[in-house]
């Protein structure tokens, strides 16, 4: 009998401990650590590298991917990478590039072409700094083929007709200032005032909308991002070029008049969501041609102890058809910002400008 009652004793308390552990499975909603303010806790350093390009490639007919082409991507990219790392040394076979470098491959992954436009066909940085990613972007369980989830096709909308010549009739004149390392040099002259050169060349912010907003991946390197959270104002440093963006909660933004690099930016709550609302953009970053109109709305969801969901909306009649709207990853990492101190004085911009007037003296 006590033999008995032991048995249906243990069943019991069995039974007791596992009501409570039944309430905590992997369906329960996780809820976020929260500030003494009764906000999620959003703070961290995270790493946003990735191998989904902002826009759908042709390819790819749907905004998920399947395991298998999630798969081939990340394989070819880890491949790509070790060849890159391999010592050359070793490598006798090896003889010099073809004069005016190696052709394009036209079979390069997204990375790849990235590379190729950065370096040239004559090669870039060597592999040793550079730090891409090496995986897609998944959300829901979802492998995203691009970070632009709408419109459905996953493009950047086309620009209005007027915004199209705005900008051609800009670029006839000057170099855009948020040109990338692989952009096109641009009209004769263009290069020849300090101040009308790219921002990211200056220095000033980050090539590729790294600081935001929308602040992106960067692709190459640099793709750490640190949140700093009080209750009035949240801080956000971008490892790319030290951009801090400062976000005033529950505040109204400033007077038209007053233009920034990066906005004007001002958050609110809406449940466990920090909203970001940024306007009052200058017309000296013209974010992928865009003018003065520009808003960005951003929305900060911490998922899991390890995930924030960065979503933003980009929105300005005046330059694009329609507003567009993308999503991906912040993920958690041990790892250090340190100093990016880039020209250290721009003592390499003196020198090319210098450079150039050298060359046209001769050619006179």
């Amino acid at each position: 009998m006590l033999r008995r009652i032991g048995w249906f004793t243990l069943v019991a308390v069995a039974m007791a401990v596992a009501a409570p552990m039944g309430a905590q499975s992997p369906t329960a909603k996780w809820l976020p650590p929260r500030l003494a303010d009764g906000h999620p806790d959003l703070q961290g350093t995270f790493n946003v590298a990735t191998i989904t390009p902002i826009e759908r490639p042709a390819e790819f007919k749907g905004s998920t991917l399947t395991p298998q082409q999630a798969a081939a991507l990340e394989g070819a990219e880890a491949a790509r990478d070790q060849k890159l790392n391999e010592s050359t040394a070793a490598d006798q076979a090896r003889t010099a590039p073809p004069v005016g470098g190696a052709k394009p491959n036209p079979n390069a992954t997204y990375l790849e072409r990235l590379f190729e436009g950065g370096g040239g066909v004559v090669g870039g940085y060597n592999n040793f700094w550079l730090a891409p990613g090496s995986s897609v972007v998944t959300i829901n369980g979802e492998k995203r083929s691009s970070v632009v989830v709408d419109p459905p096709d996953g493009r950047v909308p086309r620009m209005t007709a007027a915004a199209r010549q705005r900008n051609i009739e800009y670029l006839r004149q000057a170099a855009s200032p948020d040109a990338s390392e692989s952009a096109a040099a641009g009209p004769a002259g263009a290069f020849d005032n300090p101040e009308a050169r790219p921002l990211a060349e200056r220095c000033l912010l980050g090539f590729g909308s790294t600081s935001g907003p929308p602040t992106l991946p960067n692709y190459f390197y640099n793709n750490l991002k640190q949140i700093v959270q009080t209750k009035d104002t949240i801080m956000i440093l971008v490892e790319m070029v030290h951009d801090a963006r400062i976000i005033r909660m529950n505040q109204p933004h400033v007077p038209a008049s007053i233009r920034k690099w990066m906005g004007d930016s001002v958050g609110h709550w809406e449940g466990d969501t920090l909203v970001v609302e940024t306007t009052n953009f200058t017309s000296k970053t013209q974010f992928r041609g865009s003018g003065e109109n520009l808003k960005v709305t951003e929305r900060f969801t911490r998922t899991d102890p390890k995930t924030i969901v960065y979503r933003f909306t980009v929105e300005d009649p005046s330059t694009w058809e329609r507003p567009w709207t993308g999503e991906y990853n912040w993920t958690t990492t041990d790892d250090q910002i340190y100093e990016y101190a880039c020209h250290e004085g721009n003592y390499a911009l003196e020198n090319m400008l210098r450079g150039a007037r050298s060359s046209e003296k001769t050619q006179q």
